[in-house]
């Protein structure tokens, strides 16, 4: 066999590590000589990274809690720096966490290092004028978004539409029957799925807020069942330290390890914290509702630098409002219960977001893995 070759990677949160592990394996069936290292999480490893740190090391949400954590992720970052500019990749990818990648990139493109980003950071919706910065950093910038490319290729950013992941992973079919006999969920059961974060910070700022909306539905709706899929011990410890500081441990709550797409796809409505699940939501065919809480400061900084008017995917991606969004003081138990109590109760509303789900699915379907491998290979040496 040929001399291997080393791709370096950044992921930085859950979401990063899954997008990560499906390049490295549509990477490898073109190129199995390379060896993936850098910073990553267990589905990269399991895909056959070399973890030098794990991604839970920058998985830090907020102006404020990155603060807290600057002195560590700053010094990780130089670290890294400095080791991958001895070793000198073949290229260096950086998955999402811009503010942590773009200063790797722009250092390895000047050391004549391609430098690759996936997954462009949200100029579309605030921070604009971070695209002259992307320009000096990135050798090819790789976007999820069919709106995204004419942006960059406006500033002169060699550029690649991919598709997204999560709509070649999820059935366009309905998965609703199969999914709740996977959780022994009954055919006619009425069910309402809470899905307040995969961060401990997010359960932090969410939980107590998505358990006392649970407590008024359940108190006008007594048959309804709530779904809470969680994907850490330490984010299901907050949890249930919540629904005891709520006074609700007998709501006929069921948490899960995981299986957030099983519980989305079996809802009848669901209460989703802005983000990637957004975005996963849709693409189960759930009707929903998006909110979400911050720290104050960190909500003012962002809400001064806005210019997109949503936050939830789904209306960023239909370019309209589809799904309510309920912000930081918006986001209350009384008026998230209602937003979901409407939704409940009116079947044109819920209709509505599913039609506009499938046109959402069927243009994110691209088969993003292979066509983001496509994109990097010619930054590769050859075979």
């Amino acid at each position: 066999m040929a001399d291997r070759i080393q791709v370096a990677m950044v992921a930085g949160e859950a979401s990063g590590d899954q997008l990560a592990a499906h390049l490295i394996r549509a990477l490898q069936a073109s190129r199995p000589d390379i060896e993936f290292v850098g910073i990553g999480g267990p589905r990269m490893v399991a895909a056959g990274f070399t973890a030098w740190w794990p991604s839970e090391k920058l998985a830090v949400r907020g102006y404020f809690e990155v603060l807290r954590h600057y002195r560590e992720l700053a010094g990780i970052r130089r670290e890294l720096c400095r080791r991958l500019l001895r070793e000198r990749p073949a290229a260096f990818i950086g998955i999402d966490a811009p503010d942590f990648n773009l200063w790797l990139e722009r250092r390895m493109r000047n050391a004549g290092i391609p430098a690759i980003h996936y997954v462009s950071p949200s100029i579309w919706a605030w921070r604009g004028g971070r695209i002259k910065g992307i320009a000096r950093s990135v050798s090819r910038m790789l976007c999820l978004f069919p709106f995204e490319p004419p942006l960059y290729e406006k500033a002169g950013v060699p550029v690649s539409y991919v598709g997204h992941p999560f709509a070649d992973e999820i059935s366009p079919a309905p998965q609703r029957f199969a999914a709740r006999e996977r959780l022994a969920i009954r055919a006619d059961a009425r069910i309402v799925a809470l899905l307040p974060g995969s961060r401990q910070s997010e359960l932090q700022y969410n939980a107590h807020a998505w358990i006392g909306a649970a407590k008024l539905l359940h108190e006008r709706h007594p048959d309804l069942r709530f779904l809470v899929p969680l994907t850490t011990r330490e984010t299901r410890n907050r949890f249930e330290q919540a629904l005891w500081d709520c006074d609700a441990t007998d709501l006929p709550l069921s948490i899960l390890f995981g299986h957030a797409r099983d519980a989305l796809m079996a809802c009848d409505v669901a209460l989703v914290a802005s983000g990637t699940a957004t975005l996963e939501a849709a693409l189960c065919r759930a009707p929903h509702v998006v909110a979400y809480r911050i720290h104050k400061l960190s909500y003012l900084l962002m809400k001064r630098m806005a210019y997109q008017p949503w936050i939830g995917l789904p209306n960023i991606l239909a370019g309209k409002d589809v799904v309510p969004e309920l912000l930081q003081h918006d986001a209350t138990p009384d008026r998230l219960a209602d937003a979901l109590d409407a939704l409940l109760g009116d079947a044109v509303a819920r209709r509505a977001q599913l039609d506009e789900f499938e046109q959402i699915h069927h243009t994110l379907r691209q088969d993003t893995a292979a066509r983001a491998a496509e994109a990097i290979l010619p930054h590769l040496p050859p075979p």
